[in-house]
């Protein structure tokens, strides 16, 4: 019997993938937003493609704010997308 993958909609441009493609952003327990890059911090969390055009789409839909229920100021955005590039560069 094949093991099920765990699918997860990104909150950017809505498509269903496997959750081992995306990348988890993370509301912790104090309210601080951060991208999970393990999977397996505590917290509330939302699931973007790895790429940046997810994010800014994520960031114009308010698909973020939606899923993490809380409104999210332009300089977290701002530290995503770095972030984001960081990790596109390796």
């Amino acid at each position: 019997m094949a093991k099920k993958v765990p699918l997860r909609q990104c909150v950017g441009c809505g498509e269903m993938k496997g959750k081992k493609d995306m990348m988890r952003v993370l509301k912790t327990v104090e309210e601080e937003i951060c991208l999970d890059v393990t999977g397996k911090k505590n917290g509330r969390g939302a699931y973007l493609c790895k790429s940046r055009e997810c994010l800014v789409k994520a960031r114009k839909n308010k698909g973020l704010e939606r899923s993490l229920k809380m409104s999210i100021p332009a300089q977290v955005y701002d530290t995503l997308e770095k972030e984001f590039d960081s990790i596109e560069a390796e």
